[in-house]
């Protein structure tokens, strides 16, 4: 067999189905298909009108195989930006090649382009194979973290805005 490449390349409007696919395969790998409320219009509004976040598509013979979602944050004691990584996500059938390295590498190689500080994750504390994955290039948990969240109804109320919905607006 020969050897395969894998294409890197940023998302275009028109692979917002490809995405929400691979979401809808991330969400059901980590058990919460249930909170899966995307849309390919939403994607489309958010990733390309307003650009909130950015896609980088993993494909193979012009067939997806992962992806990774991604946006900007800021460090206030760096004083500079950083690259957050929201989604990384491999087909189970293309796992063990090495894939997602090179997509975690090209992310690297994004933040050092763009002058970024650091690159972080979050990941979830059952995934044996990521945090091992993970820890294996070099990456440190930031274990006396806890992330908090607030969305919806909460969201909402903590705003002094109980009757409207979080998310109706930019964000």
């Amino acid at each position: 067999m020969s050897e395969q490449t894998l294409t890197l390349r940023p998302a275009q409007r028109e692979d917002v189905g490809t995405i929400l696919e691979l979401i809808r395969l991330l969400a059901e790998y980590e058990h919460m298909t249930d909170q899966v409320v995307a849309t390919e219009a939403l994607l489309a509004e958010t990733l390309f009108d307003k650009r909130q976040a950015e896609v980088l598509l993993a494909e193979l013979d012009g067939q997806s195989v992962g992806m990774a979602l991604f946006f900007h944050n800021y460090s206030t004691f760096l004083g500079r930006g950083g690259l957050y990584l929201e989604d990384l996500f491999v087909r189970p059938e293309y796992r063990g090649r090495g894939f997602g390295k090179q997509i975690l590498q090209r992310l690297a190689q994004i933040a050092v382009e763009r002058g970024c500080g650091r690159m972080e994750w979050a990941c979830l504390d059952w995934n044996a194979p990521s945090i091992g994955f993970y820890r294996s290039l070099g990456a440190q948990p930031m274990d006396e973290w806890t992330v908090y969240r607030l969305t919806g109804d909460t969201l909402a109320a903590v705003a002094g805005n109980a009757g409207r919905k979080a998310g109706d607006g930019t964000c």
